[in-house]
């Protein structure tokens, strides 16, 4: 057993879990549309929400959606520009309350590759304000399976 592994207290409790690493190469980016990918990192257990890096190719436009829960995004790569006209670039962080409505698109030369925490879902929006597509923890999840099964590649337990 390793030294610094965790180890029971008095009552034999483990006072935390271990890490549960995740290397960057250990998950594929899986197409979601034209110019846009995602690399998953968690999925919320109950639809709760989820962790992944999003990976938007220069000149796509991310159409009008709502958040039903909160939004953090952190820019790692790249530049975007929000409907109010703000651009968002690396080491940028953008907090979304929940109800928020808005659109975007990548600007500049190189991809836009952004860290988003997501609790709930994202509502994608038709003209006239309703949904015409939803995103959650358990569609990206099962996007994922089936890009690692059509691609022979191992699937990782993601769910926390």
């Amino acid at each position: 057993m390793n030294s610094i592994a965790a180890k029971p207290n008095e009552a034999g409790v483990v006072p935390f879990l271990p890490a549960r690493n995740l290397a960057q190469t250990a998950v594929p980016w899986i197409p979601l549309a034209e110019g846009k990918s995602f690399k998953p990192l968690r999925f919320l257990s109950g639809n709760r929400g989820f962790a992944e890096l999003l990976r938007i190719e220069p000149g796509t436009i991310i159409p009008l959606h709502r958040h039903s829960g909160e939004i953090h995004a952190f820019n790692l790569e790249g530049w975007r520009e929000l409907c109010s006209g703000e651009l968002i670039g690396p080491g940028d962080y953008v907090y979304e309350p929940a109800g928020n409505v808005d659109s975007w698109r990548v600007v500049g030369e190189v991809p836009c590759v952004i860290f988003v925490t997501v609790s709930g879902s994202v509502e994608f929006l038709g003209p006239d304000n309703t949904v015409t597509r939803s995103v959650s923890a358990d569609t990206l999840m099962e996007i994922y399976r089936q890009y690692c099964t059509m691609n022979g590649i191992e699937t990782l337990d993601l769910v926390d």
